[in-house]
Order: structure tokens, then sequence, then C-alpha cells
């Protein structure tokens, strides 16, 4: 098991109405350590999208949490976000490259194969998430990928836990990140509660360490 724990990676469901992130937010970044929110946005127009990230992005940054954008680079840069998270490999994700490089994060994911992932971080980007919130990876697959990934690359790898009971495997698996979706945003005590129970359950113990 590493002897580092993994931080969260929170990703956003498609956001219509914004207000009752703020709170959350707050909220969260007080009960545990999270390294970084994917915002999602569900509105059409883009002057719609604009006015959710610009909305929510700084509440994020101030705590010192990243806060990316799903597949939309040039939002990225006009709402001052600090990076993209594109799923799939090929022209968006070497476009979001050559666009956003070296000022921006710019995060790879819905990657089907062993190839596809060394392909994207050859191609230079920061990271790597196995499953996800719209992908159909079984568990053992992602955990199967995170720890064939952790063992020979430096990049960073992101494994998505489907529940809460999926992180203790990513974690000895040897994920930096968990990424969290419905897991939290959809856990009936509320997101705060599955958080503080996410914290616990990546924290490594003393004994463990040894």
């Amino acid at each position: 098991m590493p002897t580092d724990a993994p931080r969260l990676y929170l990703i956003t469901p498609p956001i219509s109405e914004w207000t009752p992130y703020p709170l959350l937010f707050e909220s969260a970044m007080a009960a545990c350590d999270v390294a970084c929110v994917l915002l999602r946005t569900a509105a059409h127009e883009e002057g719609e999208k604009e006015k959710i990230v610009r909305a929510l992005a700084p509440l994020v940054q101030k705590h010192g949490v990243a806060c990316l954008i799903a597949d939309d680079p040039q939002l990225a840069v006009r709402a001052h976000a600090d990076g993209v998270h594109v799923d799939g490999e090929g022209e968006r994700l070497e476009s979001a490259l050559c666009a956003l490089k070296p000022g921006y994060i710019v995060g790879a994911g819905g990657l089907p194969t062993r190839d596809a992932a060394m392909a994207v971080g050859e191609a230079g980007a920061d990271y790597v998430m196995f499953g996800g919130p719209c992908g159909v990876e079984p568990h053992a697959a992602i955990v199967e990928r995170v720890a064939w990934w952790a063992e020979i690359f430096n990049v960073p790898c992101i494994g998505y836990a489907h529940n809460l009971g999926a992180i203790d495997d990513l974690v000895w698996a040897g994920a930096d990140f968990i990424a969290l979706g419905d897991a939290v945003f959809a856990d009936p005590r509320g997101a705060v509660a599955a958080l503080r129970d996410a914290d616990r359950l990546i924290a490594p113990t003393p004994e463990a360490a040894k």
C-alpha cells in the first residue's frame, strides 16, 4: 500500500442552477483534503455556461483547489478556470494541449485501452483518469488499470470510484487521486457526510505505512 494518501478530485453533476454550490463547496473544503473540482455544466448557451463557471470557480480557487472545466478549453480561459479535462484522445486533446499548455492544466480521461492512456501521457497530459461518471468500466477494470499505470509511469493517475466502497481498492492500487461524483453528490446523507467518510477511507493508518 502506498504511504502517501491520494487526494480527492470532485466531479460535479451537470450544473444548471449554481446557487446551492457555494455553501456546498465551503463545507466540502472544510471537511476534507480536496485537490481539484471538475465543473460540468448543463447549460446549452455559452453565456450561461460562463456565468456558472465565473460564479463557482473563485469559490474553489480561494481554497487553493484547482478548478477544471469539462471538455471546453476556450471556456476555461474565458472564465479564469485552471484548466480543462478532456474525455478521449486525438484531435480534441491535441487542440487543448496546444491552446492551454503550459499555463493551464490539461487532463485526459475516457481512455479505452492501455495504448490510448500511454499516448495521452506521452502527448503531455497532466494526468490520466481511469473510469468516470459517464464510463461503463467495471470497478475491477479501473483498479487493474490504475495499478498498471502506477507501477510504471510518473504522470499522475486518477481512479474513479463509483461508490465509497470502491475507494479502498483504488488506494491500494496506487492512485494519486480518487475521483468522486455521484458517490458524493447523490449521497442521501448529503455531500459533506460522504466526503468525511471518503477522507477517512483514503487516509493511511500508521500501521499501514510501516
